[in-house]
């Protein structure tokens, strides 16, 4: 009997410790892909043009009510235009999954994970991740707004950190209006 006391005894210390030295696990929150939606837009000379694109996986992370992580995978070939029609609209969804821009075939997703977040409000937050597109991964700033089960993402992206130099006045001279800027805009509408 007093082996089994001390049994009980040791194994509750035991258990006590343990716990008292385990972090907690952060709240994993599943991205609901039907309901989400991501707006991207890019800017030439001459104007812009903008679209949709499919996040084929993703999910934030929570301590308690407060964002600490995140994870999107994106499918490049559910690149979508919005503002062309026909011919057009076809032709630009074409070149955009071409090895001008995203090379979807060799590169079918693009991933980004959270790896600093830090509030500045009550529902905002400025977080830094990893952006890889076509293989390239480099560091990004953004900023991400939580409301309920809704998240707000705006991210400006340079394109030409990932290798996408097409009709970039970077790179190349005299293209006059035919030069595309190398930075394009997300704007992410999340739900979880």
């Amino acid at each position: 009997m007093k082996n089994t006391i001390k049994s009980l005894l040791v194994l509750t210390i035991v258990t006590l410790f343990t716990y008292s030295f385990t972090t907690i696990d952060t709240n994993k929150k599943e991205i609901k892909t039907d309901k989400s939606k991501v707006i991207w837009k890019g800017y030439k000379v001459t104007g812009s043009h903008e679209g949709t694109i499919a996040i084929q996986s993703g999910f934030l992370n929570f301590d308690a009510d407060k964002l600490s992580g995140g994870e999107f995978v994106i499918d490049m070939a559910s690149i979508n235009t919005t503002d062309l029609k026909g011919i057009g609209k076809s032709k630009l969804d074409k070149h955009l999954k071409s090895d001008d821009f995203f090379d979807v075939a060799t590169y079918p997703t693009a991933k980004l994970v959270f790896t600093n977040v830090e509030a500045t409000g009550k529902n905002a937050y400025t977080v830094t991740g990893d952006l890889t597109i076509k293989g390239k991964t480099n560091a990004t700033t953004f900023v991400v707004s939580i409301y309920g089960n809704k998240a707000n993402v705006t991210l400006k992206i340079d394109r030409t950190k990932y290798g996408i130099e097409y009709k970039s006045s970077s790179f190349f001279d005299n293209l006059k209006n035919k030069a595309i800027y190398d930075e394009f805009d997300l704007v992410s509408d999340l739900e979880f």
